[in-house]
């Protein structure tokens, strides 16, 4: 749920997880005009975050989930990693392994090398999240196995941490259908290992990929890395 939000509203949000059916002068402890708290209090009304019973206020369901995600000292919504699935189909072709590789172009890291990906949806479990941006995003189909979890950390290279993702990664095999060669997303095409390993700019080597399709156990890796651009 993406919902813009003024701070005077976290202030709000952050009272209610503490005092739960709160009166209106429970919750004002910022210094404005009545009229002008009110209308942030209206607003988080119509966002449906907090609900006004009897005339005491407490936090919906949405609301809780919500605040829950808040760094209530700073008073500001907290960042998290981002969750989604990494998918590495593999073939063999004509004696020749290839792995389906896909060119991102869209920002950010326009141009960049490397699996379909796609964000986990909120209550879907990562292997139908798996299956969905595959057909999606290739038009195939497959047969899909978990191979591990990647927690990537990209920094510029000034310092500055600018993703934090978490990728369920599945292999996929025995994949059937027509290849959408070119999405809105970018372009799929279907490699060689040698044809891979000539690519720049690539979200994963080709060594890290043949390490995690390859393995034999179910693998969790935690990989920072460093890029000039974003």
């Amino acid at each position: 749920m993406e919902i813009k939000i003024h701070e005077f509203q976290i202030s709000i949000l952050r009272e209610l997880l503490f005092k739960p059916n709160a009166r209106f002068r429970d919750l004002k402890k910022v210094d404005i005009t009545n009229d002008h708290f009110t209308f942030h209090l209206k607003h988080l009304l119509k966002e449906g975050l907090v609900v006004k019973t009897n005339g005491r206020y407490s936090l919906t369901d949405d609301g809780k989930e919500f605040a829950n995600r808040m760094d209530t000292d700073a008073l500001k919504l907290e960042r998290q990693a981002k969750l989604a699935v990494a998918l590495h189909a593999v073939r063999e072709h004509k004696g020749i392994t290839e792995y389906l590789v896909h060119q991102r172009l869209k920002e950010p890291f326009y141009g960049w090398y490397g699996s379909h990906s796609g964000k986990i949806r909120w209550g879907e479990n990562p292997q139908d999240c798996a299956k969905r941006e595959f057909l999606e995003e290739t038009g195939l189909t497959g047969k899909f196995e978990l191979k591990g979890i990647i927690h990537y950390h990209h920094f510029h290279k000034d310092g500055r941490l600018l993703e934090d993702k978490y990728f369920w990664v599945y292999r996929v095999d025995n994949v059937k259908g027509k290849l959408k060669k070119l999405v809105p997303e970018g372009r799929n095409i279907w490699m060689s290992e040698k044809e891979y390993r000539k690519l720049k700019n690539v979200f994963a080597t080709v060594d890290e990929v043949i390490e995690i399709v390859n393995s034999k156990t179910l693998l969790y890796i935690d990989r920072p890395r460093v890029v000039e651009e974003y």
